[in-house]
């Protein structure tokens, strides 16, 4: 089910809001939990036992962790973060990854192997990364471990942003898990953002989609036709993802809670830095947060520094999907960045705002020209058919 279907705006959404509203507070919780697991069993019937037994792990887990730290166990504690960290790990890999990785052999060795066609779970990325921080945040001691497995499976179910995020980090809505309350002013912002962000899908995206569809299937095109292709599919991905976070944000909104902003004018950057820090924020927080900095950030010296930033690039990459052109669009950025570190963000800033706009823009158009093609020889022939070679 997805917030632009009929069956979610003329049906779902009203009975959710209507339960939500008339039941007591101390239930809503509940209701909201109920309807999110009809929410995603709706295209999801058998993986939604997935999603339970992510929910029943993480949340013992986290008991664990608070339990061996307030015994003085840091050991222990530890250990169950581990555990914690290969199980979600080695779920979302199996779903998301093992395919791929069985084509990648065979393309390398010519072994043969069989594919075994694993359906990706929806949103297991987005709720993998949530449950996870959850984990690391108490064992760091930053929140304290959920007691009530229902109010922890609201958190992990939430379905305004179970499907494509943003990223909701646990301890940003702790407190409106457990006491909130919405007024008349908060449901009409509410509504209000969520119709933008529906405009922006069904009216922008889809359309501007079209056009990107039409182009990218042709076989010949000009120079100018290819760049109308990726620019177009530049517009379409912004329209869309945005439109869903401004969707998720204005339904978290009409149920009282406040989401962090995922965007913020990315299009306007000067430098592929900024365009980082204004695109998808609450993933390139979390990437931020518990890879980056625990890897040593930019406290160990120039080298380093460089050697972390193509590490979460690389697995920036691989989050976005299991293809090798998703992994050359993470090392594309990867560089790009580390260039802009090394010497361009001083250069650009003695530039006048206008050249490093074209130069981002320049190369974010590239970047999701990568994104868009999984096929690598398709990838390499429209990118040579963009620069007329």
């Amino acid at each position: 089910m997805v917030f632009s279907s009929f069956v979610f705006l003329l049906a779902f959404l009203p009975i959710v809001l209507l339960l939500y509203y008339l039941c007591p507070a101390r239930l809503r919780n509940l209701v909201l939990l109920v309807f999110s697991l009809v929410f995603y069993a709706w295209g999801e019937p058998v993986y939604v036992l997935i999603m339970l037994f992510s929910i029943v792990f993480d949340y013992a887990n986290g008991r664990l962790i608070e339990h061996f730290k307030n015994k003085n166990c840091p050991g222990k504690a530890k250990a169950a973060l581990i555990v914690d960290l290969c199980g979600n790990l080695a779920i979302l890999g199996f779903f998301k990854y093992t395919d791929f990785v069985i084509g990648s052999i065979n393309s390398i060795t010519g072994a043969g192997l069989s594919l075994l066609h694993i359906a990706l779970p929806i949103g297991i990325s987005f709720y993998t990364f949530q449950t996870m921080s959850y984990t690391i945040d108490v064992y760091r001691g930053e929140v304290a471990a959920q007691k009530n497995i229902l109010t922890f499976a609201t958190y992990v179910t939430l379905f305004p942003q179970l499907i494509a995020g943003p990223i909701v980090q646990y301890k940003t809505v702790e407190k409106e898990l457990m006491h909130r309350k919405v007024t008349l002013e908060d449901f009409s912002e509410g509504a209000f953002r969520f119709s933008v962000g529906l405009a922006k899908k069904v009216l922008l995206a889809n359309q501007i989609g079209s056009l990107w569809d039409s182009i990218s299937q042709l076989n010949h095109m000009s120079v100018a036709t290819a760049w109308l292709g990726a620019i177009a599919y530049s517009f379409q991905i912004y329209f869309d993802f945005s439109g869903y976070s401004d969707m998720a944000i204005g339904l978290g909104r009409m149920f009282g809670f406040y989401f962090l902003e995922n965007f913020n004018f990315p299009y306007m950057s000067k430098t592929i830095t900024e365009f980082w820090r204004r695109w998808h924020i609450s993933l390139s927080s979390w990437f931020r947060e518990y890879v980056y900095i625990p890897l040593g950030g930019n406290r160990k010296g120039l080298v380093r520094q460089l050697f972390n930033i193509m590490v979460v690039w690389m697995l920036t990459g691989l989050w976005h999907g299991a293809n090798w052109n998703f992994v050359l669009w993470g090392v594309y950025y990867g560089v790009l960045l580390m260039i802009e570190k090394l010497f361009l963000l001083k250069w650009l800033d003695k530039l006048p705002n206008w050249i490093g706009h074209i130069y981002s823009m320049f190369l974010v158009v590239i970047g999701w020209t990568i994104f868009a093609q999984t096929d690598i020889h398709q990838l390499g022939e429209y990118l040579k058919t963009m620069f007329g070679i």
